[in-house]
């Protein structure tokens, strides 16, 4: 759940240009194999094999998209979370009816499991 939200994206911004990068690169490998002035087996075999790994790259690109959209999720999540934390430590502060409670530390994931009476939102 705990995590740097802004360091998360960071993150899921440097996999997109990473799978841009995969994606340019494809493009490079590709058109320069189709741009081969020799015919021939030797010719054919080396294009087909540079649009294989045309195609690999390709694909890793889309997995480095996946990993950078379920990284934005989870910083999502992290985000609402930290929000919700937030909210039930003010709504706490805001009763200070409890003489014996004992709040967990600031921040603190405990804090969606505190249960208090007449405190509910």
């Amino acid at each position: 759940m705990y995590g740097d939200t802004r360091v998360i994206r960071g993150l899921a911004r440097r996999m997109r240009d990473q799978a841009d990068d995969l994606r340019g690169e494809a493009d490079r490998l590709v058109g320069q194999a189709e741009g081969v002035w020799w015919t021939g087996w030797a010719a054919d075999g080396m294009r087909s094999r540079a649009r294989a790994r045309g195609s690999a790259l390709r694909h890793t690109a889309t997995l480095h998209d996946d990993a950078a959209q379920a990284l934005e999720r989870h910083a999502d999540e992290v985000d609402r979370l930290q929000e919700l934390i937030a909210w039930v430590e003010r709504r706490v502060q805001l009763h200070q009816l409890l003489d014996r409670f004992v709040p967990p530390p600031h921040g603190h994931r405990d804090w969606l499991t505190v249960d208090l009476p007449g405190v509910g939102g």
